[in-house]
């Protein structure tokens, strides 16, 4: 199985609001409730996939318990530990006449020594049957940015696969680790390579930078497909995942989704080329959904079939 660890869990709320103008007075059209965080996403999607998957994290207090309630509802197997600091709520606002979307998101509780410890504990007791473990989203208050780095190592001597999808320090830290795969969006590689990317070199180089930080293979994430440095049988190999825009209706979560439909696709041993195809696929399927992790499995197989795959060489030292 795969477990998938949120340490900020939420309750994501929502809202489409045709017109949305910042000031004044709307009705919404619309209203969707999830469940939500990063591991959680990208378990929903895993779920989508047939893939077993169980979440898991932290909850806490009455926002922790419909966390939990809610992953019950959608058949999501779930493990979390709970804990005294109140889970978070986040709002998005979509407008689907100017096809734009507002983000909200609360800082989430403060966690204590001994509720980490508990999450330790229990992540120890998830790995003994997993195959990956999936570390993503951002860290709560009282967590140390060191945290996904040390889970990493601790995990890996156990000849668990992990896959980390973070930002910022946590992110520097956790690539530092080792994973099997870290999967940052553009703006997260930017800031973790410290540059803006303007074309294609740029995001190879991206690659190769991230790449040498340790973990064996990198997927960056962007509007339109990935780039991505995969090593396979010893070789690294270099690949653009493109696809013709659509109109989306809202691209929350499309990056977990993308994560999700890779893992799902190597699992089953179909081969990188392909395993690229559906993550980009079922991304794109995603940005026609308002739900984060929500897509239609056979959108996402005909959008699968229009992705162009180009392999790419090695950046000439600049």
């Amino acid at each position: 199985m795969l477990v998938t660890v949120t340490l900020n869990a939420a309750i994501d709320r929502t809202l489409t609001v045709p017109n949305f103008q910042r000031g004044l007075r709307h009705r919404a059209s619309q209203a969707l409730t999830l469940a939500g965080g990063k591991g959680i996403n990208i378990a929903r999607s895993l779920r989508v996939f047939g893939i077993p998957v169980v979440a898991t994290g932290l909850a806490g207090g009455r926002t922790g318990a419909r966390v939990i309630e809610e992953l019950s509802h959608e058949s999501i197997l779930n493990d979390f530990v709970r804990i005294e600091g109140e889970s978070r709520t986040s709002t998005a606002v979509v407008d689907p006449v100017t096809g734009s979307h507002t983000e909200i998101n609360e800082w989430g509780p403060h966690v204590e020594p001994d509720e980490l410890k508990s999450l330790r504990e229990k992540l120890l007791s998830l790995a003994a049957d997993a195959e990956w473990v999936v570390f993503a989203g951002t860290l709560p208050r009282g967590v140390d940015n060191a945290f996904y780095a040390d889970a990493i190592k601790d995990l890996t001597r156990r000849k668990v696969r992990c896959v980390l999808d973070s930002e910022g320090t946590a992110l520097r830290l956790g690539a530092e680790a080792e994973p099997y795969l870290v999967s940052p969006n553009q703006h997260e590689a930017e800031s973790l390579v410290g540059q803006e990317f303007s074309d294609e070199d740029d995001f190879v180089m991206a690659l190769e930078t991230i790449g040498e930080m340790g973990p064996r293979n990198v997927l960056i994430s962007h509007e339109g497909g990935c780039y991505a440095l995969l090593k396979e049988e010893r070789k690294l190999r270099r690949y653009r995942a493109s696809i013709a825009r659509v109109e989306p209706v809202s691209p929350v979560g499309s990056g977990d989704v993308l994560l999700a439909g890779f893992l799902a696709a190597r699992r089953a041993d179909r081969s990188l080329e392909e395993a690229l195809c559906q993550a980009v696929g079922a991304a794109t399927a995603s940005t026609l959904e308002t739900g984060a992790g929500c897509f239609d499995l056979e959108q996402a197989a005909e959008f699968a079939r229009q992705v162009e795959i180009s392999e790419l060489e090695p950046v000439a030292t600049r």
